[in-house]
C-alpha cells in the first residue's frame, strides 16, 4: 500500500472551525464543525456512548488539513441507520471481532451528504487509503462511510470498496409557490386526503415556526420533554443529550427550525429541523398530546411550507417511512461504502449486497407506483 502523510486526532474540537469548515463547505450542516462539536461538548458522542471521535485528516503543502473524514470508532451499531447487526453476528460466529469498527458518518444523522471532506479534491484517495490503513492497522473488522453523497460515491467504488443501496422519501420542490402548488400535482383522492389531515391536525392549535434568538430557553426545555419521549419509545434511550440542543441553537443560529404546536400556549408537540444549501433537514420529533395526524403536520406538511417559504429544493424527512409516500415523499437511493479486510468475509457480504440491491430496486419501482402524482406531473427529483 502507498504510505500516506495521514494523523489521527483526538476529536473534532481539536481542530478548528475555521480549517474544518474550509474542507466541509456550509451547504450541509451535519458535517459541519458546529454541528460534529457540539455533539462532543454535550456528550452525545466521545465518553461511554460507543461513538468515539478520531477524525483523521490528510495535510496540504501548506500545512492546514486538505481532507478530513468525519471518523469514528464504534463499539455497536447503533444510532447508524444502515443496519449491519446480521455482518457482526456472522463475523463474531465465525469467530472474530466485529467491534471495534471504523465508522465514518455524521452520527445519529441518516442524511446524506460528503463523507470525505475536502478542501483539495485532490486529498480524497489519500484519505480513502489513510482510511484502509486505519483498519488494517488496528485489526478492526471494517471501515463504514454511511449515507454518502452521490458524487462521493466513485471515489469509494474506485478503491475498491463494496457499496450497500438503501431508501429514504424525500420532498421535492418542483417550482411551487405555495402548499396549493404542490397539492394541484397530486391526484384528487390525495389531495382530499391530504387537506382532511391538515384540517384535523391543527383544530384548537398554534403553530409556530422559531428560528435563531427566537428559540428561547424554555422552547428548548418543551423540546427535551418530546425528544425524550420518542427517543425512550424508539430506541430505549435518548442517543442526545440534555445540552446538544441549546449548543446546536447557539451555533448555528438561523439555520435552525423549529416548529411547535401549541394548546392554550403550551407547547405539545415539536419538530427540529436544519436548513442546508438547497436542503431543509427533518431531524427529530416528539409531543405530549397525542393528536391524529399532528405529526404528520409537523413532520412533513409544515416542513413543505417551511421548504416553499424558503426557495428550497428539497425536504428529507430522516429514514424509513413508507407511510410519506402518500404525503408526496417519494423514493430516493441512499448509499453507503465498506472496507472488510477479511477476503472471506468480503465475499459474502459482496454476495449479500448483490441479492439485497436487487430487492431494493424491486421495491423502488414498486413504490414509484404507488406515487400520489397525477399522471404526467415530476414526483421524483430528476
Amino acid at each position: 500500500m502507498t504510505q500516506v502523510a495521514a494523523r489521527l486526532v483526538d476529536g473534532v474540537r481539536a481542530i478548528s472551525a475555521a480549517d474544518w469548515d474550509a474542507c466541509a463547505g456550509d451547504a450541509n450542516p451535519f458535517v459541519g464543525h458546529a454541528f460534529l462539536a457540539a455533539l462532543e461538548e454535550s456528550g452525545s458522542t466521545g465518553g461511554r456512548s460507543g461513538w468515539q471521535p478520531i477524525p483523521i485528516v490528510v495535510d496540504g503543502a501548506d500545512g492546514r488539513p486538505a481532507g478530513i473524514a468525519p471518523a469514528y470508532a464504534k463499539s455497536h451499531s447503533q444510532g447508524e441507520y444502515v443496519f449491519d447487526h446480521g455482518w457482526a453476528d456472522a463475523w463474531e460466529r465465525a469467530g472474530g471481532a466485529y467491534y471495534p469498527k471504523l465508522q465514518i458518518a455524521a452520527p445519529f444523522s441518516p442524511v446524506p451528504g460528503p463523507r470525505l471532506l475536502l478542501r483539495d479534491p485532490e486529498a480524497a484517495a489519500p484519505l480513502i487509503a489513510a482510511l484502509e490503513a486505519v483498519t488494517d492497522r488496528h485489526g478492526l473488522s471494517s471501515a463504514h462511510a454511511t449515507f454518502v453523497a452521490p458524487d462521493q460515491l466513485p471515489l469509494f467504488e474506485q478503491a475498491g470498496w463494496l457499496i450497500r443501496e438503501g431508501t429514504q422519501f424525500h420532498w421535492t420542490n418542483n417550482g411551487y409557490g405555495c402548499f396549493d402548488d404542490f397539492l394541484s400535482a397530486l391526484a384528487s383522492r390525495k389531495r382530499k386526503a391530504i387537506r382532511k389531515e391538515r384540517a384535523a391536525a391543527v383544530e384548537g392549535l398554534t403553530i409556530r415556526h422559531l428560528t435563531g434568538a427566537g428559540i428561547l430557553p424554555e422552547h428548548w426545555d418543551a423540546f427535551w420533554t418530546f425528544y425524550q419521549d420518542t427517543g425512550s419509545r424508539k430506541w430505549g434511550q435518548p442517543y442526545l443529550k440534555r445540552g446538544f440542543f441549546p449548543m446546536l441553537g447557539a451555533a448555528l443560529g438561523d439555520r435552525v427550525l423549529l416548529i411547535l404546536a401549541l394548546r392554550d400556549g403550551v407547547p405539545i408537540a415539536g419538530a427540529l429541523n436544519l436548513i442546508g444549501a438547497d436542503t431543509l433537514y427533518g431531524r427529530y420529533w416528539g409531543c405530549t398530546e397525542e393528536v391524529p395526524f399532528l405529526h404528520f403536520e409537523l413532520c412533513y406538511y409544515q416542513a413543505i411550507d417551511a421548504a416553499i417559504a424558503r426557495g428550497l429544493k428539497t425536504v428529507e424527512a430522516g429514514a424509513q417511512g413508507e407511510h410519506k409516500l402518500a404525503r408526496g415523499y417519494v423514493p430516493v437511493s441512499t448509499w453507503s461504502a465498506h472496507y472488510i479486510p477479511d477476503a472471506g468475509f468480503r465475499r459474502a457480504i459482496a454476495d449479500f449486497l448483490v441479492r439485497e440491491r436487487a430487492a431494493v430496486e424491486h421495491e423502488h419501482a414498486c413504490l414509484d407506483e404507488l406515487a400520489p402524482f397525477r399522471k404526467g406531473e415530476a414526483g421524483p427529483a430528476a
